[in-house]
């Protein structure tokens, strides 16, 4: 009997292990490109057939082809463009026809390629052809412009060694391993759930569901690469999907972590995760209302339509060789005490649900999650690495004038906040940085910049492990303190001050004489004076302190945190 088509094993990019030796040490002597995160997830996927039919990084006419009308110059089907992309300095040195070593950051072989193209693209046309719109508020597209080099460079890859993973290397497989895996227990049909949030109650009933209604097995298969900036780190969501395992009826349900970068390009990423489920052994594929959609765009209105992803999947589904399943939208129906989809609901009865935001809400807050809505299990990993806010890390972050009275009013908190207890609590002081963290440091905007960056960064690891963080630079530049703002964020709430305080009080104060220096051109580039000052358009508190006393003032910043819930009223 011949071996079903989706279970036969596929081709990887590997050399073997004896050949591997040899030119690792012949790779030695190469060029060097050192991948960034994305590329390494990329090449994973290339060499173990996961991207397969593509043998390497796409020639110009290959990524030409697939920007345009989704298909390489074959014609054969592939939305997304998988491209190696280099800084101009590292591409001039380059010539077509070398050999170059693909390094991982800590400087391992995992690949050689040979360069057959180089090219630099018209990345606005990328944009607007993949993912919809030329839009920075998409987080792809913002990659495009600001992370990803300027040119790219195309060529088939050889595969030296896979990438290294130190986490869950049992639940790590390649698409032949699966295979495999589905071979030996006799597994026909294998329906795939893709995810990149926790599983809650309503997605454990829709995949049992979806593998019941295709008579086929499960395989929950979430990404575990890059997701979208701001979702639940994957290691919390390993473990929230382990709890979820056993409600499974034994045997019928594996997972399998998958290590894709996402671009959340909406209905071309539903497509491209078909080919890659495809190629994983898979039959059949869920897909869902906005899949892989990355939110609003700079217009507030949705990048991608709900049904998109659907519609595109559908039309070329049979292309693909992967059944679509459709997602139906569970919910919880009090009368009856369990899940229904959302077409099916009784008449009269009533329907229950909890938004994504809302249980961010009631984790942020401590509040109760239902049990008819979350596994016990799942919501104790969450709360872990979500304790509520009044437990959590956080920075204040104070902005004004030289002599605004930043500092003042940062010491009266800081005492405060030690009065209360409960949390460390470190002042990043502007001059107590420029002595201990910026003492190289000059004045230019570059070097001020670069204080404020570095003073963002240790509020930011304070702030990841539970402490509190006052800082009080000048901070004169929106775009820093923005950054600054989106560093700490990922980790606590971030809460800027604008000490308000006008110039001429400032220069009326003048304490330590800079002013007077600066009028006489003795200090150059000094804020208010000679150099701007972005005023803050949305500080969450605005700080008055002519004719205000410094306790006041400090004591309206503790009204704030309580307000935000940081600290216990």
């Amino acid at each position: 009997m011949t071996m079903l088509s989706n279970l036969a094993p596929i081709p990887e990019l590997y050399v073997s292990y004896d050949s591997a030796q040899k030119l690792k040490l012949e790779a030695a002597e190469l060029q060097s490109h050192d991948l960034t995160p994305r590329q390494i997830c990329d090449l994973e996927l290339l060499m173990n057939g996961g991207f397969n039919p593509l043998k390497g990084f796409l020639s110009e006419a290959d990524y030409d082809g697939v920007v345009e009308n989704m298909r390489l110059a074959d014609g054969t089907l592939w939305p997304m463009p998988i491209t190696l992309d280099v800084k101009e300095g590292f591409a001039d040195k380059i010539e077509i026809g070398q050999d170059i070593a693909l390094r991982d950051q800590e400087g391992v072989i995992l690949g050689t390629m040979t360069v057959t193209d180089k090219w630099v693209p018209n990345k606005a046309r990328e944009a607007e052809m993949v993912f919809g719109a030329d839009d920075l508020a998409h987080p792809a597209v913002n990659y495009l412009h600001h992370t990803a080099g300027k040119v790219y460079l195309g060529g088939p890859v050889t595969g030296i060694q896979q990438p290294v993973h130190y986490d869950f290397r049992a639940r790590r497989d390649t698409p032949n391993e699966l295979r495999a895996f589905f071979r030996k227990l006799g597994w026909r049909r294998i329906v795939a759930f893709q995810t990149r949030n926790p599983l809650h109650r309503a997605h454990q009933e829709l995949t049992f569901r979806a593998a019941k209604e295709a008579q086929a097995n499960l395989l929950i298969h979430p990404v575990v690469g890059m997701t979208k900036p701001g979702d639940v780190d994957h290691f919390t969501r390993v473990r929230c999907y382990e709890a979820v395992l056993d409600k499974y009826p034994a045997a019928t349900t594996t997972m399998s972590l998958l290590n894709l970068a996402m671009r959340m390009a909406g209905p071309r990423e539903a497509v491209w995760h078909g080919l890659i489920r495809k190629n994983h052994g898979c039959t059949h594929f869920i897909v869902g209302r906005d899949h892989a959609g990355p939110g609003k765009n700079s217009q507030g209105q949705d990048f991608y339509g709900p049904y998109d992803a659907q519609e595109l999947f559908k039309k070329y589904q049979d292309e693909i060789g992967l059944e679509m399943v459709d997602f139906k939208h569970m919910v919880y129906v009090q009368e009856k005490a369990q899940y229904y989809p959302v077409s099916e609901v009784p008449e009269g009865a009533t329907v229950l649900d909890i938004s994504g935001t809302e249980l961010r809400r009631r984790l942020r807050e401590g509040l109760e999650i239902p049990e008819w809505f979350s596994f016990p299990e799942v919501v104790r990993e969450l709360r872990r690495t979500s304790p509520p806010r009044s437990k959590q890390g956080f920075t204040v972050f104070f902005t004004g004038f030289s002599g605004s009275g930043k500092s003042t009013i940062a010491n009266a908190l800081m005492v405060k906040l030690m009065e209360m207890g409960g949390r460390p609590v470190t002042l990043l002081d502007g001059d107590i940085v420029r002595k201990n963290l910026s003492s190289e440091l000059g004045f230019s905007k570059e070097h001020r910049d670069l204080n404020i960056r570095r003073i963002g960064y240790v509020a930011s690891e304070i702030t990841k492990n539970g402490g509190i963080a006052i800082c009080a630079p000048i901070a004169p530049y929106a775009a820093t303190r923005r950054a600054v703002r989106e560093e700490i964020e990922q980790f606590g709430a971030f809460v800027e001050v604008h000490v308000a305080t006008s110039i001429e009080e400032c220069e009326r104060r003048d304490r330590k004489g800079l002013y007077k220096l600066a009028r006489e051109g003795k200090i150059k580039e000094f804020t208010g004076i000679s150099d701007p000052y972005d005023v803050p358009e949305s500080p969450e508190l605005r700080v008055e302190t002519e004719n205000v006393d410094v306790d006041n003032c400090a004591h309206q910043v503790l009204l704030m945190l309580e307000s935000m819930g940081l600290i216990a009223g």
